[in-house]
């Protein structure tokens, strides 16, 4: 049978902006290598598979880049959580559940967009190893002010916003680190925003993720901590941008964005 896919632009309130994901409501789990071939087909960072579970709020939820499964990813659970209401597979006031490799996840609507309910992801330890301040010193162009990682990703700090926009870092040196991703940040230098950031995946099939929001799962305590503030504004830098609001909730940080949709489709 023909199953619905739908590609939803995240983080963003226009079309064309923010990060593409696509997403797959299934009537049941399904096979991993073919939720892999669709990823790869669609070639966005995220291809996101809700599959309904016993409660017709809680469904499995699995994303996968290109290349690979991941274990938490932001933009495509609101996209998700978008296509969920959009699409009236849940009621319009229902709060979806998902469960997910990360432990359960929730989302609901809010007055500034969809609120994801996600793990903090916190700074564990300064990176510094001669062996890794070596590469990341070869791979990111530029004064580095600080550089952890939590258990996922590595945050490099640059000194300004400017300097984070016209980075051109070697991906393939990058793709080297024991890490999925790789995090540049610094403040924000316009006012309406807290800190401005820049996403970095090759080890899992993405070089450049144009908004990543499990990314705001470090950059929301590690900015909050810094600046000593529990609400915070994200401004990712790429190409197509997007905003990622943040309110930390001790264990637990809350990301809000807006979706929209811009395609639907089947595939046979």
């Amino acid at each position: 049978m023909a199953q619905t896919i739908t590609q939803v632009d995240a983080f963003t309130d226009r079309r064309f902006a923010g990060n593409p994901a696509a997403v797959c409501v299934l009537d049941e789990p399904a096979d991993p290598r073919w939720m892999q071939d669709v990823a790869a087909e669609m070639n966005l960072s995220e291809t996101a598979f809700a599959a309904r579970g016993t409660d017709p709020a809680t469904f499995g939820l699995r994303w996968f880049t290109p290349t690979s499964e991941v274990d938490l990813c932001g933009h495509a659970t609101l996209a998700t959580a978008h296509v969920l209401w959009e699409e009236g597979h849940i009621p319009a006031g229902a709060v979806p559940r998902f469960e997910t490799r990360s432990g359960v996840l929730s989302a609901r609507r809010g007055p500034d967009g969809i609120e994801l309910d996600f793990p903090a992801e916190p700074l564990i330890s300064e990176v510094t190893s001669a062996d890794e301040v070596s590469l990341l010193a070869a791979a990111v162009p530029a004064p580095i002010r600080f550089a952890g990682r939590n258990r996922m990703d590595v945050l490099v700090e640059l000194d300004d916003e400017p300097t984070l926009v016209d980075l051109q870092p070697d991906v393939r040196r990058l793709q080297r680190l024991a890490a999925r991703g790789v995090i540049v940040t610094s403040r924000s230098a316009d006012d309406r925003f807290d800190f401005a950031s820049r996403f970095f995946a090759p080890c899992v099939g993405v070089d450049e993720d144009p908004v990543c929001g499990s990314a705001h799962c470090f950059l929301g305590p590690y900015w909050g901590a810094r600046l000593g503030k529990a609400r915070l504004v994200g401004h990712p830098r790429s190409r197509r941008g997007g905003v990622v609001g943040v309110r930390l909730e001790g264990a637990r940080v809350v990301l809000i964005g807006r979706a929209v949709t811009v395609l639907r489709g089947q595939l046979t």
